[in-house]
């Protein structure tokens, strides 16, 4: 079984989806960040990013519970673990895992932060949202190349 510590951010979702495309049976725990929770000491002992997603599989490596934080981390484990979506093949691997690193360090950063300046950002930020708005135009463009 898998502890999901998570709510119902993007990073979070993705790990649903591949729980359930994986089939390994879950429970999620709420983290509510809206809150706070993510700072307290007990979460913080799992997590020391204060960051969810995380999970603890308590049938980990060796038999063991075992612990992962960090969406892309959690997407990889879980591969490894079932042996699914993340081929063997060192070329076709790292064909994975180079485009898990577009939506790690481009996609979701640059999508979060044009939604956090359009959302909750005061007025005055124009620079800000031009710069995000551009770089989630170029990475959709990035994105639609590839799945052609």
């Amino acid at each position: 079984m898998i502890d999901l510590y998570a709510l119902t951010s993007p990073n979070v979702q993705k790990i649903f989806i591949m729980l359930e495309e994986v089939g390994l049976p879950y429970k999620m725990i709420p983290v509510d960040v809206w809150k706070g929770e993510q700072y307290a000491p007990e979460f913080v002992k799992i997590s020391p990013n204060s960051k969810i997603p995380v999970i603890v599989d308590h049938d980990g490596p060796g038999g063991k519970p075992y612990t992962v934080i960090e969406s892309g981390a959690i997407l990889m484990y879980l591969a490894d673990k079932t042996g699914k979506f993340l081929p063997k093949d060192t070329a076709k691997r790292y064909d994975v895992i180079q485009w898990l690193m577009v939506q790690l360090t481009g996609v979701g950063p640059m999508f979060g932060q044009w939604t956090h300046f359009k959302l909750f950002a005061g007025a005055g930020n124009d620079y800000a949202m031009t710069r995000y708005q551009t770089e989630v135009k170029r990475l959709y463009e990035v994105l639609e190349q590839r799945l052609e």
